[in-house]
């Protein structure tokens, strides 16, 4: 199964967008899969529902981090890893039209609600939205770039 497949999957399993782009890359980010689960949650929705940057680049951003951050406080990595997310941000925007959660639901016509419940997820949930293509697209742009930069 493809990475892609497997972001998916995770996605339609009840994984946040965030989880499920962070976990399609489980084996290369060094981190257990209950961290990864934990910490990448928040992100999700928009960052917990509030329909800010979308999860799927959140999980991106946060495999980016995890891949090539240092752990000491290096100015000329921090500029490295900032230059990667725009990249890959810039991709994303490309393709969609937008980082924010908020905007690609409107576009979706999918009625934006900030905070409170997650809709249970169902056969017409999935049909509705397209979130598990933003998740499959999030892990398309990072597996290519890793791909080209030999990771």
């Amino acid at each position: 199964m493809s990475r892609i497949e497997k972001a998916k999957e995770y996605f339609k399993q009840g994984y946040a967008c965030s989880q499920a782009v962070a976990l399609a890359f489980e084996d290369i980010i060094g981190l257990d899969r209950e961290t990864i689960i934990k910490i990448t949650l928040p992100f999700g929705g928009g960052l917990g529902r509030l329909r800010l940057t979308c999860g799927a680049v959140s999980g991106m951003a946060f495999v980016v981090g995890a891949v090539f951050s240092s752990a000491e406080n290096n100015p000329e990595n921090k500029k490295k890893v900032y230059a990667i997310t725009q990249e890959l941000c810039a991709k994303f925007k490309e393709k969609c039209g937008s980082l924010i959660c908020g905007e690609l639901l409107a576009k979706m016509q999918v009625p934006v609600e900030v905070g409170g419940e997650a809709e249970v997820r169902t056969k017409e949930y999935y049909q509705k939205r397209s979130c598990a293509e933003m998740v499959g697209l999030a892990v398309e742009i990072l597996e290519d770039y890793l791909q080209k930069n030999s990771i």
